[in-house]
């Protein structure tokens, strides 16, 4: 079953190329893999031109949400993120802050050690962490990442070879790096095709609010509802991002209006 091209004629125009998109594709069958086969660099999302083909092929997949979810928040941002040491630093000073202050902590971390070296992080005093703002738990992951580089157990370049799977087993070895800070990398910084950070609220409760369920799905349960996206998830997780924002932001407005 095709999408109905006209479920999304309302939506602004600068969003009308996923409709051309679709258009274009038709019938064509809308590849599929195991999970575990290594990621086609041409389906990689590194731009917009990228993400509106992958979002294209989703709405083609699936015709229920998709389409309705495209039409509520219309094209997600791209998001993307510097590769390599320095985007997974941005996401590591990034979690449990604010983006004013991750920001802020971030631009010190470059002005007191210049250049993203693994060597000046493995041998940075507490005091130099400190003069950034990171926390412990910050200053020892980043110095167990930096001492993952220097052995050769975590290559960036080698990373974008790997399916997504291997990709978050060989980064979650490294102490302080966890399936959520591994997924958010794999998908914003080499914007692998089919990362799904299962484990992320926000995902777990757009996907409740676009398919009507009763209650949040826990991580088990959404890696299940999120087999109709493959190979396309990382796709599809900015698509809920995005529509989980607009559903708040319509939530808060109604009860305004509300009095």
């Amino acid at each position: 079953m095709t999408p109905n091209p006209r479920r999304l004629f309302g939506v602004a125009k600068d969003k009308m190329a996923i409709v051309t998109q679709v258009n274009k594709l038709g019938r064509r069958k809308v590849p599929t893999d195991n999970g575990n086969a290594a990621p086609d660099p041409m389906n990689f999302i590194t731009d917009e031109i990228q993400l509106q083909n992958a979002l294209s092929s989703l709405a083609l997949a699936d015709p229920v949400y998709i389409p309705h979810m495209l039409e509520i928040a219309g094209l997600p941002p791209l998001r993307k993120r510097v590769e390599g040491l320095a985007g997974l630093i941005w996401i590591v000073v990034s979690q449990q802050v604010s983006t004013a202050s991750a920001r802020a902590i971030y631009a010190r971390v470059e002005q007191n050690f210049g250049e993203f070296h693994h060597a000046h992080f493995l041998h940075a005093s507490d005091d130099d962490f400190r003069r950034c703002g990171l926390s412990m738990p910050k200053m020892r992951t980043l110095r167990h990442v930096a001492a993952a580089i220097d052995a050769g157990t975590l290559d960036f370049a080698e990373l974008r070879k790997l399916d997504a799977e291997t990709a978050r087993a060989r980064m979650t070895v490294i102490k302080g790096i966890g399936p959520w800070t591994s997924d958010i990398y794999l998908l914003f910084c080499i914007g692998h095709p089919d990362v799904w950070p299962s484990g992320d609220l926000a995902l777990q409760e757009g996907v409740r609010i676009a398919m009507k369920l009763r209650k949040r799905p826990d991580a088990k349960r959404l890696e299940e509802l999120s087999q109709r996206w493959r190979p396309y998830r990382a796709a599809a997780a900015r698509l809920i991002w995005a529509y989980y924002a607009k559903s708040l932001a319509l939530s808060r407005e109604a009860s305004k209006k509300r009095g």
